[in-house]
């Protein structure tokens, strides 16, 4: 693994990107292009006016919520951004694994219902099955009632929040306004709180229940932890998967980076089929540990081998480069461990290997000709 230069981002940068961030989700621009202009020069023309503090934008993540199509720079509080009590600098990598486990006992039916609610939220899909019991474990049940207030704006984050049941409106207190703004809400699903943990700042949103609820809870520390930690932790396997990706020399040190965060572990068992001949192509895998068989039947019924992968191998991506069904099946040789990059993430970060990636193809091709001695219905192998 080549070495690679370590970078401090700038304080200046990353409160910047993250005011940006957040104006973005308050106002879920239709143009993100225009929005960002706008944002931009409308912080520029204040540092360049002398108007004191620059502005601060403040939102929460909503998921679900209502959507807002404006494209101009949001109304913004004209006051510098409170350091939070709890704001001391996380670094993952100074954080040591020997910590106790956190465990909130649950009955069979609590763990059911949470298994489901945090199912398809989008922090977690990085976890693996391990990883995902401890989120499991760690997580404790709040009730709440109608008109409770689960956070409030300017307050310190102590708690992520996953719903399981109820109504939640979203409000946001903005400079030179009488009242705060309702911004979105959420209707039994979703998940909020996590951006004062995942940035030292107060919560950014007030959210209050419209009605009777049940909410999953994690404290700070804990989310830290299993979030955040295991986060980085991913990125450093993975990007040490991707130097061994022949294809991939071609990408820069950022561009791998942004797929190794974009990648999600998957896991299967002997003789397990990860794709099947025929079908719809959803993405592409990454070999992380152990080796698949790439089988194809012919027209005769005959299954035959074609090749096997192994550690730092990859297969699916033809399909997804001549956007035809899957041409073979590939199946698990004992316990196998991937890396699994969806179809958007394909086509987004991918674009400096297509090239490659086609050249590779046609050389499949000619290992199919020599295999079932034509070219009939032989488009890729995968």
């Amino acid at each position: 693994m080549e070495h690679r230069p370590r970078y401090r981002v700038p304080d200046e940068l990353r409160e910047t990107l993250l005011d940006f961030t957040i104006a973005y989700l308050l106002e879920r621009p239709a143009n993100l292009a225009t929005f960002g202009l706008n944002f931009f020069q409308r912080l520029k023309e204040e540092r360049d006016g002398g108007h004191g503090p620059r502005p601060v934008p403040t939102t929460p993540t909503v998921n679900g919520g209502e959507e807002n199509d404006i494209e101009e720079a949001p109304p913004v509080r004209n006051v510098a951004r409170r350091k939070s009590v709890f704001a001391e600098t996380y670094n993952p990598e100074e954080d040591e694994d020997d910590k106790p486990t956190v465990i909130h006992p649950k009955s069979d039916s609590q763990r059911a219902r949470l298994a489901e609610a945090v199912k398809h939220i989008l922090l977690f899909r990085s976890l693996d099955g391990q990883q995902m019991q401890e989120v499991l474990d760690a997580m404790f049940e709040r009730k709440v009632k109608k008109g409770e207030y689960v956070i409030k704006q300017g307050e310190d984050g102590d708690n992520f929040y996953v719903i399981e049941s109820g109504n939640y409106k979203v409000y946001v207190q903005m400079e030179g306004e009488p009242a705060p703004r309702a911004v979105g809400g959420y209707q039994n699903s979703g998940s909020f709180g996590e951006l004062a943990l995942m940035y030292n700042m107060p919560r950014a949103a007030t959210v209050q229940a419209e009605s009777d609820g049940s909410l999953w809870a994690m404290d700070r520390q804990t989310f830290r932890r299993i979030v955040l930690k295991n986060a980085f932790k991913k990125r450093q396997m993975y990007e040490t998967l991707l130097d061994q990706v022949p294809m991939l020399k071609t990408l820069e040190n950022y561009e791998r980076m942004n797929l190794a965060d974009a990648l999600v572990p998957r896991s299967y068992s002997t003789g397990d089929a990860i794709i099947r001949q025929g079908d719809a192509a959803d993405g592409m895998y990454f070999v992380e540990d152990g080796t698949v068989r790439v089988v194809r039947v012919d027209n005769n019924g005959e299954e035959k081998e074609l090749t096997r992968t192994s550690k730092g191998g990859y297969f699916g991506e033809l399909a997804l480069l001549t956007s035809k069904p899957r041409a073979a099946t590939v199946i698990a040789d004992g316990n196998v461990k991937l890396a699994f990059l969806d179809v958007d993430a394909f086509e987004r970060l991918l674009g400096p290997c297509m090239e490659l990636m086609k050249r590779n193809a046609e050389g499949y091709e000619k290992q199919l000709i020599q295999i079932f001695g034509s070219k009939n219905n032989i488009t890729d192998i995968r």
